[in-house]
């Protein structure tokens, strides 16, 4: 019977997200998006990009576009809308002040089954979301960082 007990314990453990998922589960609107190349600033998606994120206990959901888009009936127009967005679904995990993202659906598909480890940092509602320096995919001799600050509505 202590054994039963304690394997129906240990699965509870194992299968309840952590405190640090459950502080962070919510949806959240996008308040800025902005990178640093080899420590110049930019804004990849314009001064007001537009977009929500949202977290359940296990699941994590992104979308978010770039300021001033265009309906396009064109080829080209509709490449410019595909370029100004980004879409993607993950389950996640949360390990100390890192969030561990495995996607499973993105708007490239180039990303679907890969993993990636973020900081994160929450501060009454704002939760900030960094990528540790990495390649410039456009200049691999350079180093990026993304920093996303969201504002939880609910």
């Amino acid at each position: 019977m202590v054994r039963l007990i304690s394997v129906l314990i240990l699965v509870l453990l194992i299968a309840t997200p952590t405190l640090g998922q459950q502080s962070l589960v919510g949806t959240y609107k996008l308040v800025s998006l902005t990178y640093e190349i080899d420590g110049t600033p930019g804004e990849g998606m314009g001064k007001a990009p537009h977009g929500y994120f949202i977290l359940t206990p296990t699941r994590a959901i992104q979308f978010y576009t770039a300021d001033n888009r265009k309906f396009g009936t064109s080829v080209d127009d509709k490449a410019a809308l595909f370029n100004s967005m980004v879409a993607w679904s993950a389950v996640y995990r949360v390990e100390g002040k890192k969030i561990i993202y495995t996607y499973d659906a993105s708007w490239t598909e180039n990303v679907n089954g890969t993993t990636a480890v973020l900081n994160w940092e929450l501060s009454g509602n704002r939760l900030t979301v960094t990528t540790d320096p990495r390649p410039w995919p456009q200049n691999p001799s350079k180093k990026i960082t993304h920093r996303r600050v969201w504002e939880k509505i609910e």
